[in-house]
């Protein structure tokens, strides 16, 4: 498994040289956000659709 200081190198690498500070974030964000979900998916720490559905039934209701 890779750093991340390692991983930010490699968002780096593959992104234009003339991008902004706030493109960079965003790429960081996205990768973080990735990375969770895919953790969060191996430690069986989803919910499933009908579970959704049911918890936001209250605000999608008209």
């Amino acid at each position: 498994m890779k750093t991340a200081k390692e991983e930010v190198k490699k968002i780096l690498e593959q992104i234009s040289d003339n991008v902004s500070f706030e493109d960079i974030q965003y790429h960081i964000y996205v990768r973080q956000k990735i990375e969770r979900g895919l953790r969060e998916i191996k430690e069986n720490q989803v919910i499933n659709q009908k579970e959704i559905e049911k918890r936001m039934s209250r605000w999608l209701e008209v």
